[in-house]
């Protein structure tokens, strides 16, 4: 079998976890000596993030592009053109060769909610720099995103603080 330079791995499901287990790898690629970044599609720089803190201190460079979630939105528009946009930083970052690494974080919504066209994620992906390794989170991954990896986990909910009204606590979800 022949090397494969870079893979592709997906977090997909209803679980907890998709954007944890990236950033994961995000902190064992970094320790490899990595060159990592990271486009954040859904998520607002009003987010203070532990993950952003951690990525800060150890130099990954880090995009949050989008402006929360879209049941927060004010003007729908505005929030698909910040997907749009987003997904033109990282199509850039993956061709660039400048990284070992690229998490698209919440991509998925990208695509689901019509922003980014399913084909378009696939070609830049799938022509992406021969050394860059991506990770793809989100729920409801594309058929074709799922196809095109190389590892995708589902994350499969059995039970939820949240369910118990028990909000996001810092540290855990953030």
């Amino acid at each position: 079998m022949a090397r494969v330079p870079s893979i592709v791995l997906v977090n997909t499901g209803h679980g907890k976890g998709k954007s944890s287990a990236a950033f994961g790898v995000m902190g064992r690629g970094w320790a490899r000596g990595w060159t990592v970044g990271v486009v954040q599609f859904i998520k607002s720089g009003k987010w203070k993030t532990g993950e952003r803190k951690l990525a800060d201190h150890l130099g990954i460079e880090w995009h949050t592009l989008g402006d929360g979630f879209t049941w927060e939105s004010t003007d729908l528009d505005e929030t698909a053109a910040k997907g749009r946009h987003a997904w033109d930083v990282a199509a850039a970052k993956l061709a660039s060769g400048d990284f070992d690494l690229l998490i698209l974080d919440e991509v998925t919504y990208a695509i689901k909610y019509g922003w980014v066209d399913v084909a378009d994620v696939v070609a830049g992906i799938r022509d992406r720099a021969p050394k860059t390794n991506v990770v793809l989170t989100g729920r409801d991954a594309a058929p074709e995103l799922i196809e095109l990896a190389d590892t995708v986990t589902e994350m499969v909910k059995v039970k939820h603080a949240y369910d118990q009204g028990i909000t996001a606590k810092k540290g855990i979800e953030y």
